[in-house]
């Protein structure tokens, strides 16, 4: 890979109670354990970092792949639920994303998310490391 744009993020404190900032300020938050995992849920956690990423990502390629196409997605979204649970002895990573065009025939929405989950970045790295579903809804 011949790298366009790179960053850098540095986590400090007690990992997932700590913080985590880029390197260059622009970006910080006070990290916290889920309550649903113990914790105080008083900030936030790698999987509402995740799904944010993911879902900006996969609506940047979704935006790329309809433009390609020719094909008008004014007002469309993507959300990214990001699930954290038991695997083995650690732990394991699930993704559902939820893509919604209005005004488009349902077919043809998922043919460009279908066409978005093979060119997304995040996409093509979680494909064949953790399960991620693309489902197409109606507004």
């Amino acid at each position: 890979m011949e790298a366009i744009y790179t960053t850098e993020a540095l986590a400090t404190g007690a990992g997932r109670d700590g913080s985590v900032r880029t390197a260059d300020g622009s970006f910080e938050a006070n990290l916290a354990i889920p309550t649903e995992m113990g914790g105080s849920g008083k900030g936030n956690n790698p999987e509402q970092l995740f799904a944010a990423g993911y879902a900006a990502c996969f609506h940047s390629a979704l935006q790329m792949v309809a433009r390609s196409q020719k094909k008008n997605i004014e007002g469309s979204s993507v959300g990214a639920k990001v699930s954290i649970g038991k695997e083995g002895e650690g732990f394991g990573l699930a993704v559902e994303l939820e893509v919604i065009i209005p005004e488009m025939a349902h077919d043809e929405a998922q043919t460009l998310a279908d066409a978005a989950h093979q060119v997304c970045p995040y996409s093509n790295a979680t494909r064949g490391n953790i399960p991620v579903t693309v489902t197409v809804s109606d507004d």
